[in-house]
């Protein structure tokens, strides 16, 4: 029964070691991991670590506070941004089952909640993030 649990811990372990290093190679794919402020992608604003738009921030449950401000401080904090990004897959995960851990969260996080959905630009941004991943 013992090693049970140590496999149970070894497989939750590599999980979250795997989720961090996803959200590492994604914070390089959008700002090189950098706190680069807000720019105009799409014709609406991204902001911070993870290019996070308003709407976005909004899904996420506005860890940072409500309203505009906060958001904008929240995308240029990685802690917050990253509360941000898992309150999201959080929330709409269950739309892209069929993909392994990192795969699901870049593509939700890029495309949105059908970003599992095959798309030319998803599938770009999916791949540099495994780029990075499998280095």
């Amino acid at each position: 029964m013992k090693i049970y649990y140590l496999i149970v811990f070894l497989i939750v372990l590599a999980t979250f070691a795997l989720a961090d290093k996803c959200l590492q190679c994604m914070c390089l794919v959008e700002s090189r991991c950098s706190p680069i402020g807000c720019n105009m992608d799409e014709g609406s604003l991204s902001c911070g670590y993870f290019q996070i738009k308003w709407p976005y921030y909004i899904d996420c449950g506005q860890p940072g506070g409500p309203g505009e401000e906060n958001w904008k401080s929240c995308a240029n904090d990685y802690s917050c941004s990253v509360r941000c990004i898992q309150n999201y897959i959080a929330r709409y995960g269950n739309f892209c089952p069929q993909a392994n851990s990192c795969e699901r969260i870049a593509r939700l996080h890029n495309g949105g909640p059908y970003g599992c959905s095959s798309t030319q630009k998803v599938d770009w941004y999916w791949s540099k993030v495994k780029t990075c991943l499998y280095r």
